[in-house]
Order: C-alpha cells, then structure tokens, then sequence
C-alpha cells in the first residue's frame, strides 16, 4: 500500500513527464544527428580519392578479363539470384559477396559502374601507373599514361610523360579560361548590345518611324561597330582554340587498347595509388572546392554546384529584403495601432493559417498571379517590343523571391508580434510622458528593443525558404541555368532570369538523373551542404531568442 502510494506521489509530482519530455528530445537529437552523419560520411567521402584496382576476373564459360576501376559498394546474393544470371557457386555455399566497380569509360564501356562477382576475382593489384582523369564529357576514365603528343606527333612517352603532360594540361585548362572569358564577357556585351539594337528597332517600328530615316541609320552603324568588335574577337577565338586543340594523350584501357584523348577535354588527372596520405588529403579538399565553386557538367552528375549555392543565396536575400518590412509593418500595426477585437482576432487567425498551407499553394498562387498577370502586365507595358517572347512574363528570380515572401511572412508577423508583446508597457509610456510622440516612441524605443525578435523572426522564414523545393519549380527553379543573375552586363542584376537552387538540384539529380550511380554521392554532399545551412540558421535564430529573453528577463520580472 504504501509503495502505490509513493508511485502516485510520483505520478502527481510531474517527473515522470519530465523525464518523458527529456527522452523525446534526446532521441530527436540522436536521430538528427545520425541523419546528419550518414548524409555527411556518404557524401563528403565522394571527394576522397580513392585507389583503382586492376583485377583478373572470369566468370563460368566466359573469357578471362582485366579490370580496373574504384571499388565502390558491395553487397551478399543468395545463389538463386546468381542462378538465374547462369552463374553456378560451389556445392553447399548458399550466398556471395559482389563488388559494385566503378570503370569509367562510359564512351567505349557503354556503362560505367559494374556489378562483379567476387568468387571469380583473382590478382588484385594497385599499380601506381594507374591514372584517373576526369573529362568534360563521358565522366572519368581509367587506364596507363601511353605518351603525349602535339599535333599528332609524339612529343613524350614513358616516364617523361607523366609532367609533361601535367604541364600541357595546366596550359589547356589556362587557356579554357580565356575563351570562356572572352566568350561571356566580350561575346556577351556584343550579342546583348544587338539585342538592345534589334529592340530598338522594333520600338521605331511600333512607334510608325519610316524605314531608312535618321533613328534607324544610327542603329545600322552601331550595329557595324559591334560586327566589327565581333569580326576581331572572333579571329581571336579561333587563335585561342586552335592552340587548345593541337595536344593529345594516348592513353591504354584495361582490355589492352589505345585511345586518343583530346586535352581540351581533360579537366585533372592523377595517380591515387601512387599517391601518400598528404597528396590525398590535397587532392580531396581539391575535389571538394571544386565541387563548391565549380559549375555541373554531364545532366548535374558531375562538375560543381557553385550556381545552385548561387541561386539559393540570391533568392533568399532578395526575399529577405521583401518579407522584413512587410512583415514588422503588419505587426506593428496589429500590435500598436489596431484596435483590438473581433476583426484584429479573425486577421491573426488568418494569419497563423496561412503559414499551416500547403507550399505547393503558394507556387500555384505565385504562378497565375505574379508571373502571368502582374508579369504579363508588365511586358505589356515596358517591354512590348519583346513581345511574344516574355521578360517578366515567365518565371524568374524575382517570382520565386516575392512567392517565398509571401510564404514566410507569417512567420516574420508572428515573432515580431511576440518581441513587441514583451516590452512593457511601463517603457512606452516612460516614453510618452518625457514628451516624445507615438511615432518617436515606436521608432526610436520600442523597434530597437523588438529588433532581436524581428532578427528571429527574419531568420526563421530563411531557414524555411532555403529548403523549399515545390514552389519554386512552378515560379523561376531550373535544371540548369544558362547564366547567373548578376554578371557585368547593366543593370547587372536580373531579376528576370531562371536560376538553379540547392534544393531543386538534389531533386532532379536524385530523381532524374540518366546516371544513377554516378549522381548518388552528389545528392548525398548537396543534401549535406543545405541541410547544414538549414541547421546553423536555426541555431542561429534560437541563440538570437535565448539572447533576447535573457536581456528582457530582469525587466519583465
């Protein structure tokens, strides 16, 4: 009897709900953090580069072969599932191991991940003359250095090859960089400078300007000034080209051919197996910088994602500049100058619902209303000799940004409102009463001292909208981007153009990539790269709270 009653004493005195409450969020910190772990070890160990192996394999019945290539899973069969491939295991073994081989060599393998049977493996090796080169084209390739040539001719072979052609691929890839240079720099202000003629144009035409006057003969010799510009660059990229296209490598596969291998489509190569823990580490942190920084190649499987962590900041700064003002004005309004009733309730109640819809909403909504018919409205009128083909009239940055607003603003009301409602009252009429007027008082005491709630506010309608996927595909998101939206061409920033985004990019290279295997630890590293700005935002947001409940702790008591 008395050990129930020491139970329910327990029971009455709450700890059990504490400990309860304290379980849950342990577990949900565990979990989180394991999700993060798994997503960080599968994605950053894609950048550690790893030895090439160069095996015998033959299966039953069929020719022996020589592979090489980075071994990259393996998993237990059943024998029946190696049965119905022909394939016969010992008598008595019920199970095998298989190694998934990442060959390379799409171009003349077809394919370049291999599933192969590890009881038919025999002499496995790691010779250090194995080189890895990543192309622009057709992903990696794996095999021996034959010898280096220029122009056709053998220029190096044997154990002179290696640095030489180190060498001329630091000249290849030199000269790549000047003529993407002068290809969207140069190039890029000619074409935009005779697209701006062409407009030009067409506005005469609309205008009822005769043919052959004065306007359109200054058109016309502005237009030779920029055919010859483009006459002279032209002349110069061919130079530039001619020079990229005059080295090559031959390089020997694994089943004993020789390939000639442009170096124009040569990115970097290297040795891993001959390479020691310091080489590695460099080319690792090599491999990721390159994957920030550099722009995708091969349908997102391949390359960098330095435009999507672009797109991603662009549009949540732009939407951040969008949803702060917008958001602290109606809750300065609700809070301080509404009065309070009915109708202030129903508006709060909206309020909190509109952040409980469906984000898939907000694209439809951002789609028919900002896009087609404040965008369409604005072509009308400042672009019409554009027309048919849309400026605003399509999605774009500034759709995707202004959606997003609209999605988070909620947000921004609501943790404004709470930073106001914890200043006391005490301080505003402090204020009133040493003379200063409602608007004084509002902007020079009580904003300031809600500044820490609006930051909050602010920094979890970043941390929402950096995630967002389903919206944007409808309001401006793409595969891939042809251009940034700020390059070196006025007004400079274009808020008119499509953009890639973090979010977007794991889905499409997760879900539509032709490349399955090859596009896996890229959506792993990208997943890990969001969901770590995703988590220091929060973090952020809930420090910048505790911060402010902690200054207003003495004054609120």
């Amino acid at each position: 009897m008395k050990q129930s009653s020491s139970i329910k004493t327990w029971f009455d005195s709450g700890k059990p709900w504490v400990w309860l409450n304290a379980g849950a969020v342990s577990i949900s910190l565990v979990m989180v953090v394991g999700l993060l772990l798994l997503i960080a070890v599968r994605g950053l160990s894609h950048f550690w580069p790893a030895d090439i192996m160069e095996l015998t394999y033959q299966e039953p019945g069929q020719e022996t072969e020589i592979l090489i290539g980075e071994k990259v899973d393996h998993e237990t069969v059943p024998a029946q599932r190696l049965q119905l491939s022909g394939l016969e295991l010992p008598e008595g073994q019920e199970f095998a191991r298989r190694t998934l081989l990442k060959v390379g060599n799409r171009d003349y393998y077809g394919l370049d991940f291999r599933w192969i049977n590890d009881p038919w493996i025999a002499d496995i090796n790691y010779p250090e003359g194995i080189m890895a080169i990543e192309r622009r084209e057709w992903g990696h390739f794996y095999g021996y250095l034959a010898n280096v040539k220029q122009q056709g001719e053998v220029v190096a072979s044997g154990d002179e090859a290696w640095d030489e052609f180190q060498a001329r691929l630091e000249r290849s890839n030199s000269l790549i960089q000047q003529i993407k240079g002068l290809e969207k720099t140069e190039i890029g202000k000619i074409n935009h400078g005779l697209e701006q003629l062409r407009l030009d144009g067409r506005r005469l035409e609309l205008n009822g300007v005769e043919q052959g006057s004065l306007p359109y003969q200054e058109i016309e010799e502005q237009r030779k000034l920029f055919d010859e510009r483009y006459a002279t660059l032209r002349e110069e990229l061919n130079g530039l080209y001619a020079a990229l296209n005059r080295d090559q490598i031959t390089v020997r596969m694994a089943d004993g051919r020789e390939v000639e291998i442009p170096m124009a489509k040569v990115v970097h190569a290297y040795k891993p197996n001959g390479m020691g823990i310091g080489e590695k580490f460099g080319q690792y942190f090599h491999h990721a910088w390159e994957f920030v920084s550099g722009e995708p190649r091969e349908a997102n499987t391949e390359g960098g994602i330095f435009p999507a962590i672009f797109g991603t900041v662009m549009m949540v700064i732009i939407m951040s500049i969008l949803v702060t003002p917008f958001g602290v004005i109606a809750a300065v309004y609700l809070k301080e100058y509404a009065k309070q009733g009915a109708v202030v309730r129903l508006i709060r109640i909206a309020v909190n619902n509109l952040a409980g819809v469906p984000s898939i909403v907000y694209g439809v909504f951002g789609l028919g209303f900002f896009v087609y018919f404040i965008g369409g409205s604005i072509d009308e009128v400042f672009f019409q000799a554009k027309l048919p083909a849309p400026t605003f009239g399509s999605p774009g940055l500034m759709w995707a940004s202004l959606t997003l607003a609209i999605l988070t603003v909620p947000v921004v009301i609501v943790a404004t409102e709470e930073g106001l409602s914890r200043i006391p009252r005490a301080i505003r009429e402090g204020s009133l009463a040493l003379g200063a007027t409602k608007a004084e008082t509002l902007w020079r005491t009580v904003l300031p001292m809600a500044a820490p709630a609006m930051m909050t506010g602010l920094i979890l309608a970043v941390a929402r909208a950096a995630g967002e996927v389903a919206p944007l595909m409808m309001v401006g998101v793409v595969k891939l981007a042809p251009a940034l939206a700020v390059d070196n061409i006025a007004p400079y920033l274009h808020l008119d153009r499509q953009f890639m985004h973090l979010g977007f990019h794991i889905y499409d290279v997760g879900f539509q990539s032709p490349n399955v295997e090859a596009a896996r630890p890229l959506v792993y590293a990208t997943a890990f790269l969001l969901v770590m700005i995703i988590v220091i935002l929060n973090l952020a947001a809930i420090g910048i709270r505790n911060r402010l409940r902690e200054t207003y702790k003495a004054t609120e008591s």
